[in-house]
């Protein structure tokens, strides 16, 4: 059966930050992930997750200014210093947390246009800096017991992002060749940029070290998707993926009321 993993940046969102691991332990979750926990201390997130019995799964890198429009630094070039604190300060939190997975933005290059596009940003350049950085990072993270995760995004919710295909992941991946290296695998993301998820997860098992999921195209519940969510967490069964599942999605409405999708793995709402 699949793990299942809350993202409290997005559900439970009726409640306090801090009150939403009771909430999402209250429903059956055993794991929580978050885009950016840096607003509340670190033992206080250690000490919610102690008190309800749950694991933080997956925690972002700070992005920088993100009303800027800053998502990361990983693949720009001349951020380096950038993406250096940043890294260091996610492990950090990381550790403090008891989290083994963590999410490295590779950033927008030039907000609103579309790498390879004329005159955008080179996408030869991003991903040589994007696989410069990581090779630095990967032995940093591991000497600290994290997994760096990255993550394609699509191109309609985030113009210019610098990784944004399953096949451009993976060579990344495969050229840094760092077995704490992992690719974060999204339904949400993939089946707008990419589609053909079965035979997709089939081909990246190897290297995906997270998934997350939602509706599509709304980011909704994802009974309310032109995916079928419950074949897909089949087929990762099949294949044998062990690792957690986070539920990444807006809900419509009460994120308790919205968990009926969920009910076949254990959890209520």
């Amino acid at each position: 059966m699949p793990r299942l993993a809350a993202n409290l940046s997005l559900l439970f969102t009726e409640e306090p930050f801090l009150d939403r691991f009771a909430a999402a332990a209250a429903c059956g979750f055993a794991g929580v992930e978050c885009l950016f926990p840096y607003d509340w201390p670190a033992s206080e997130v250690a000490r919610r997750l102690a008190d309800h019995g749950l694991t933080q799964v997956l925690i972002n890198a700070p992005p920088g200014d993100s009303e800027a429009g800053e998502r990361g630094f990983a693949a720009l070039p001349g951020r380096e210093a950038d993406f250096r604190d940043s890294l260091d300060r996610a492990l950090d939190y990381a550790a403090a947390v008891g989290c083994g997975r963590v999410h490295v933005m590779s950033g927008v290059a030039d907000p609103g246009t579309v790498p390879g596009t004329v005159p955008g940003p080179d996408p030869a350049r991003l991903e040589a800096t994007l696989v410069a950085n990581l090779a630095w990072a990967a032995p940093v993270a591991a000497a600290r017991g994290v997994t760096l995760m990255i993550e394609p995004l699509n191109t309609r919710d985030m113009p210019g992002y610098a990784l944004t295909r399953s096949a451009q992941a993976a060579r990344v991946i495969d050229a840094v060749g760092a077995p704490n290296l992992a690719l974060q695998y999204d339904f949400y993301h993939m089946q707008i940029m990419e589609g053909d998820l079965t035979r997709t997860l089939a081909a990246r098992l190897d290297m995906i070290g997270h998934v997350q999921f939602s509706g599509v195209p709304d980011r909704n519940e994802p009974d309310d998707s032109e995916l079928d969510i419950h074949v897909l967490l089949a087929r990762l069964d099949a294949l044998g993926y062990g690792g957690w599942c986070g539920a990444e999605y807006r809900p419509r409405g009460d994120t308790r009321a919205g968990l009926a999708w969920a009910r076949g793995y254990g959890i209520e709402g």
